[in-house]
C-alpha cells in the first residue's frame, strides 16, 4: 500500500514519522495463503495419488516388480534431498523466484510423467517433479510465517497450510483411485497442469517479491554438494532395506557413505564464512525438538496410511476407488479439525498442549489397529479408527508453530526447508522400515502354515505396533524439550 505524501502548500506541517514497511492487505495476503496451499496440496497429493494407481501403471508400462517403486522412490529422494538447499536459495534469491520457478518446473514435469511411455521416461519425470516439489515446499513456510506476523493470524493460517498436508494424502488416495478406475492413471499426472498453471498465474500477482541475501551471504557450493549427496544416499538406503534388508552389506555400505558425507556436511558448517545451514538454528530447543518429534510422527502416520491402504486392498479385499473412499472420513476429520478448531486450541491452551493430545490420539489409532481382524466391519473396526485420525490435525499445526518458532526472518527459509525435510525422512523412515517388518512377519507366519489374509494381517499388527511405539517416543520428546512460546513475542 502507498503512503500519500504530504501536500507541498502545507511547508509548516510537519513530516509524517518514518514507519516501518507494512504488510500486505488482507485480501492480497489471503490469497498467498491459497497460492502456498495450493503449492503445497499439489506435492502432497503427488506423493500419495500414484500409490493406489500403481497396478494400473505396472501392466501398462511393463515395470519389473523391483523397478515399479522407483515411481515413489524417484520422487521422494529428489525431494528429500534438496530441501536444504531449496530452503537457502530462498533465503538468498528470494523466496518468490525460487517457489515459482519450482511451481513451474513441477508442473512441466507433471505434464511429461502422463505422456509417459516407457519406465524410464516416467522415472526421469517424477524425478523431476521431486526437484520442483522441494522448491516450492521448503519456502512455503518461510513465506507464510513473513506474510502473517500476528500470533492469532499466523496460528490460522499455519492451520490451513497444514490442512492440506494433513488431510492432502488421503484426498489423494480417493483422488487417484477415483481418476485410475474410471480414467486412466494418466490423469493423475494430468490434474496438475489446471492446477498447476492457475497457481502459478496468481503466485506471480500476489507473492511478496522480497530480493532475498544475495549468494554472497551463503553460497557455500560444497555444503550443498555434501548434503545433497548425503541426504540422496541416506534416503537410497532406506528405500533399498525393502530388497535386501537391513543387514545387508549393501544398505550397510549406503548407510556409512550417508553417515561420512553429512558428518562432512556438520564439519563444514561448523567452519564455513557462509554457511549453507548455521548450526546456531539447532540451538533451539523449538527448532530441534520440532524436527525429531516430526520424523516420529510422520513415520507412524505415513505408515498408516500406506498400510492401511495395503490391508484394505490385499486382506478385505477393496479396489482402488473404494480403498480411497474408506479412508476419507479420516481426510474429512483431519480437515475439520486442522481448519475449524486447532487454531483456536492453540491460542487457548498453548501448541504444546494440543500437540500432546494430537500426538495421543493418534498412539489411540495404531493402538486400534493392532487389533483390525481380517473380516472388519467397517462401522465398529474401521470407522472410530478413521474418526481418531483427526489427531493429526491437532498435532501437524501445533508442531509447525512450535517448529518455526525459533527461526529467525532471515532464517525462516532455512528453517522451513529443515521441517520439510525432517518430513520426508521420516515418511522413507515410515515406508521403508515399518513395510520391510510387516513383510518379514507375513513371511514368517506363511512358513509357519498361515492362511494368506492371516498372515498379511499379523504383519500388519506387528507394523503398527512399532509405529505406535514411535508416536509414544514422539509424545515423551515433545513433553519433555518442547516448550510453548511466549504470546507476541517474535523469535
Amino acid at each position: 500500500m502507498s503512503v500519500t505524501a504530504a501536500s507541498p502548500s502545507h511547508p509548516s506541517s510537519p513530516p509524517p514519522p518514518p514507519t516501518e514497511p507494512t504488510a500486505p492487505d488482507t485480501s492480497r495476503r489471503r490469497l498467498a495463503l491459497v497460492v502456498l496451499a495450493a503449492g503445497m496440496l499439489m506435492n502432497v497429493l503427488d506423493g500419495s495419488i500414484v500409490t493406489v494407481s500403481m497396478p494400473a501403471i505396472q501392466n501398462d508400462l511393463g515395470f519389473s516388480p523391483a523397478g515399479l517403486s522407483w515411481v515413489v522412490n524417484a520422487y521422494l529422494i529428489a525431494f528429500g534431498s534438496l530441501l536444504p538447499l531449496a530452503g537457502r536459495l530462498g533465503d538468498l534469491l528470494g523466496r518468490k523466484r525460487v517457489f515459482v520457478a519450482g511451481l513451474a518446473a513441477f508442473t512441466t514435469a507433471s505434464v511429461v510423467a502422463g505422456v509417459a511411455q516407457t519406465p524410464a521416461v516416467l522415472v526421469a519425470a517424477r524425478f523431476a517433479q521431486g526437484v520442483g516439489g522441494a522448491l516450492t515446499a521448503a519456502v512455503s513456510l518461510g513465506i507464510l510465517v513473513t506474510l502473517f506476523v500476528r500470533p492469532r493470524e499466523r496460528a490460522s493460517a499455519i492451520a490451513v497450510f497444514s490442512f492440506t498436508g494433513a488431510a492432502g494424502a488421503s484426498i489423494g488416495q480417493v483422488l487417484g483411485g477415483v481418476l485410475t478406475d474410471f480414467l486412466s492413471w494418466h490423469w493423475i499426472f494430468w490434474i496438475n497442469l489446471p492446477i498447476g498453471l492457475a497457481t502459478l498465474a496468481l503466485a506471480v500477482r500476489v507473492l511478496p517479491g522480497e530480493r532475498g541475501l544475495g549468494l554472497r551471504a551463503g553460497a557455500d557450493v560444497a555444503g550443498a554438494l555434501l548434503v545433497t549427496a548425503g541426504l540422496t544416499v541416506g534416503i537410497y538406503a532406506v528405500v533399498t532395506i525393502e530388497r535386501h534388508g537391513a543387514g545387508s552389506p549393501t544398505t550397510l555400505a549406503l548407510g556409512a557413505l550417508s553417515v561420512a558425507l553429512l558428518a562432512a556436511f556438520v564439519r563444514r558448517q561448523a567452519g564455513a564464512v557462509t554457511p549453507l545451514m548455521p548450526l546456531r538454528i539447532l540451538d533451539s530447543r523449538a527448532v530441534s525438538g520440532a524436527n525429531l518429534v516430526q520424523v516420529l510422527m510422520v513415520a507412524a502416520c505415513f505408515a498408516f496410511q500406506i498400510l492401511v491402504a495395503q490391508y484394505l486392498q490385499r486382506v478385505v479385499g477393496y479396489g482402488a476407488a473404494a480403498t480411497g473412499l474408506a479412508m476419507l472420513p479420516a481426510a474429512v476429520a483431519i480437515g475439520a479439525v486442522s481448519l475449524g478448531v486447532s487454531a483456536r486450541l492453540n491460542a487457548r491452551f498453548g501448541e504444546r498442549a494440543v500437540l500432546l493430545t494430537g500426538l495421543a490420539l493418534l498412539f489411540g489409532v495404531l493402538a486400534l489397529l493392532t487389533r483390525v481382524p481380517v473380516h472388519p466391519h467397517y462401522l465398529t473396526d474401521l470407522l472410530p479408527v478413521m474418526l481418531l485420525a483427526a489427531g493429526f490435525g491437532l498435532a501437524l499445526p501445533a508442531l509447525t508453530s512450535l517448529g518455526m518458532s525459533g527461526a529467525s526472518d532471515d532464517d525462516a527459509g532455512l528453517a522451513s526447508g529443515l521441517f520439510n525435510t525432517t518430513q520426508q525422512i521420516g515418511m522413507a523412515l515410515g515406508v521403508a522400515v515399518l513395510s520391510t517388518l510387516a513383510a518379514a512377519r507375513t513371511a514368517d507366519l506363511r512358513d509357519a502354515g498361515a492362511h494368506e489374509s492371516v498372515a498379511l494381517t499379523g504383519g500388519y499388527h506387528l507394523a503398527f505396533a512399532v509405529g505406535a511405539g514411535l508416536l509414544a517416543a514422539a509424545f515423551l520428546v515433545a513433553f519433555a524439550v518442547l516448550r510453548t512460546p511466549t504470546r507476541g513475542a517474535h523469535n
